[in-house]
């Protein structure tokens, strides 16, 4: 049996295994499968050109991938469809541009980084971009739920987000280009 056959399904007491898992579930599974990766169960590699990435599992609650991150690589902003996510970086470090919807800096992207070890979990709202803004290379694991079906792309223009694109999809790399 290879390793990806062997990965066990997300459990928790208290859910049902057809309900979509939350974002503290979520980061619990990718710190746990971080931790595999490490140790060397799921090998990567690197791509020059693009994010190389590798689904890990699916099943009807959670959707996994592995993805490499060289410098200067990076998503556009985006959602997830409504699906719940959570990102760890496993080595490396990602910068991480969130779109703030209240509070201080509405309207505006909060900007952080993300070291080796770091997990973001977030709901179904939640819009961000992900960039390798270092010299060296970033590995990270990511985790839906429900499975990604759908992923919004947007711009940000005068304090609100401004919807480029929707596409249909399971891949959390889509070929989109703003």
């Amino acid at each position: 049996m290879t390793a990806i056959g062997r990965l066990p399904a997300p459990h928790h007491p208290s859910v049902l295994p057809s309900e979509p898992l939350n974002p503290i579930q979520l980061v619990e599974f990718t710190r746990f499968l971080a931790d595999e990766v490490r140790s060397g169960m799921y090998p990567f590699q690197y791509d020059a050109e693009t994010r190389w990435h590798q689904r890990l599992y699916r099943d009807q609650r959670v959707d996994v991938w592995l993805i490499s991150w060289m410098p200067t690589q990076g998503t556009q902003l985006h959602d997830h469809g409504g699906s719940s996510g959570s990102f760890t970086v496993i080595s490396g470090q990602l910068s991480e541009a969130v779109y703030t919807r209240t509070g201080r800096g509405a309207g505006g992207l909060r900007e952080r980084t993300h070291q080796a070890g770091r997990s973001v979990g977030f709901d179904g709202n939640y819009v961000h971009d992900v960039r390798n803004t270092s010299d060296k290379p970033a590995v990270s694991i990511h985790a839906y739920s429900s499975p990604l079906t759908t992923m919004n792309f947007y711009d940000v223009e005068d304090g609100a987000m401004v919807r480029l694109a929707t596409l249909d999809t399971e891949d959390p790399e889509p070929d989109f280009t703003a």
